[in-house]
């Protein structure tokens, strides 16, 4: 279990996912930088959040709903949290939370989305003592939900990665770049300089190659 003062932003489960460099950038030396694909998704939460919370019958809709977990030692805000009318065996009245969170473009083929969707239930699960068995992500492109369910694999790699996490920013160490097709969408791009600043290594390996022949 985590403190108070070792909560992390639970965003971070998907920067460090993506990459340890680009996550070390932002949470460690406090830099960022925003391009198209994050312009477009800080527009769809600021939408999302602009819908105010409501209810209709067995459904109640909260939305920027603050989340915290010691368990994970994250804390953040859930986009929206559904809390669905249920009956147990003995009839009394209960409302299940049901986690939506909102992205941009399509689904993807790792499991960084159902990551985080899986610690905001986990947050809402140790906040409000209760089963969250499942959510759903809202993806852009497709105008779709995808049903999540938070099942025992997902929940380990969960926090699995919110432990990775913590380990990397208690570290405050910055990784060396290392250069992937994936590092054209990443909007740090221009301040990691990831073919510039991990040439060294990609020289030493070739060097070393042409030596060997």
């Amino acid at each position: 279990m985590y403190t108070e003062d070792a909560l992390l932003p639970l965003s971070g489960l998907q920067h460090i996912y993506f990459c340890e460099r680009q996550c070390a950038l932002i949470h460690v030396e406090q830099v960022w930088a925003e391009n198209l694909h994050t312009a477009e998704g800080r527009i769809m939460h600021e939408h999302v959040d602009e819908g105010g919370s409501g209810s209709r019958g067995d459904l109640k809709i909260a939305r920027s709903l603050p989340l915290r977990s010691l368990q994970l030692g994250l804390v953040g805000k859930a986009d929206v949290v559904e809390f669905h009318r249920e009956t147990d065996a003995k009839g009394k009245a209960l409302w299940r939370p049901f986690p939506v969170e909102y992205k941009r473009g399509k689904p993807k083929k790792d499991n960084c989305d159902k990551i985080q969707l899986c610690a905001q239930a986990i947050c809402l699960e140790e906040m409000l003592d209760c089963n969250v068995p499942e959510g759903a992500l809202y993806y852009g492109k497709p105008h779709r939900r995808l049903e999540v369910s938070f099942n025992e694999e997902l929940r380990r790699e969960t926090e699995q990665t919110a432990n990775r996490l913590q380990s990397l920013i208690r570290s405050g160490k910055t990784p060396s770049a290392n250069y992937e097709k994936k590092c054209d969408s990443c909007s740090l791009l221009e301040l990691c300089m990831p073919k510039v600043t991990g040439a060294p290594k990609t020289v030493a390996k070739y060097l070393s190659r042409m030596f060997e022949e």
